[in-house]
């Protein structure tokens, strides 16, 4: 890497196999151990990349004009995978996260095999989260677009400096009742992994400033069933016991989502999925 210079693709591989194999077996071991909380494994590790680095991914983000805004009663948020509009690094560091070394790290601290990252970032890409933002209790989709592989791991990346726990935004993982949840701080420069099972219930809690809480997201896939057995589900939300009609409510709108999905296997809307050249 060039002085002043960001760094590239090549880099960002380079910089992330360097920073999680210095502690991998630190994270595998918290990775196992994190299931006594609420079942569902999952390690932050803090301080990925050097911090001027993660300062420019965050000041190269787009803000929410920029981006899709997702809004419902399941989540409000803003996303994009429209990389071409945006600068350079924020694709770079994205699909740093795909290359066959750091996948392979990543097996070795989680433990899961045969892991595939999604080229068509199915779910992922850059989100971002305003005032009054949030994310409902939810276990997510089981497959890729195409379905052919399963959904394994979650890797959530955070880069908003200076942002604090009580400001909201914040990852929750959930037990398999939705009662009781831990909840673990989008620190900045900090990235999260989490697999992902029919069981897997996460949040995020209501964002309560007036910042933007920023994340760049990535998924891989496997063909093996983390479960052992075959499954699909549509990614089906709830709510925290706090809200029980909007818990009820929202198990009839999965429970016909995911009839929806049988009698149409494809949806009914296009399929959000990254369209630029091949990175």
């Amino acid at each position: 890497m060039t002085k002043n210079a960001l760094p590239s693709k090549k880099e960002f591989v380079e910089l992330i196999s360097q920073s999680l194999l210095a502690r991998a077996a630190d994270l595998k071991a918290r990775f196992e151990a994190s299931a006594s909380a609420v079942g569902v494994r999952h390690v932050a590790i803090d301080d990925l990349l050097p911090h001027d680095v993660a300062t420019a991914i965050a000041a190269a983000f787009p803000d929410g004009r920029q981006m899709r805004l997702m809004d419902s009663f399941r989540e409000k948020k803003f996303t994009s995978k429209a990389y071409d509009r945006f600068e350079p690094v924020l694709g770079d560091v994205t699909f740093a996260f795909q290359d066959p070394r750091v996948v392979e790290i990543v097996e070795g601290i989680t433990g899961i095999a045969e892991q595939v990252p999604d080229s068509l970032l199915y779910a992922g890409g850059l989100s971002a989260m305003a005032l009054g933002h949030f994310l409902s209790p939810h276990i997510d989709n089981s497959h890729d677009s195409s379905r052919q592989y399963y959904r394994t791991l979650n890797l959530l990346y955070y880069v908003t400096p200076d942002w604090d726990e009580p400001n909201g935004g914040n990852l929750q993982l959930w037990d398999r009742k939705v009662s009781k949840n831990v909840t673990i701080h989008s620190r900045f420069n900090r990235l999260v992994l989490m697999e992902t099972t029919p069981t897997s219930w996460h949040s995020v809690n209501e964002v309560q400033v007036d910042g933007l809480r920023k994340c760049v997201s990535n998924y891989y896939f496997s063909r093996r069933s983390p479960t052992g057995q075959e499954y699909f589900n549509i990614t089906a939300f709830s709510a925290p016991p706090s809200q029980p009609a909007l818990r009820l409510w929202s198990r009839v709108d999965a429970n016909l989502r995911q009839l929806l999905r049988k009698v149409k296997p494809a949806g009914l809307g296009k399929v959000d999925v990254y369209d630029g050249p091949p990175r």
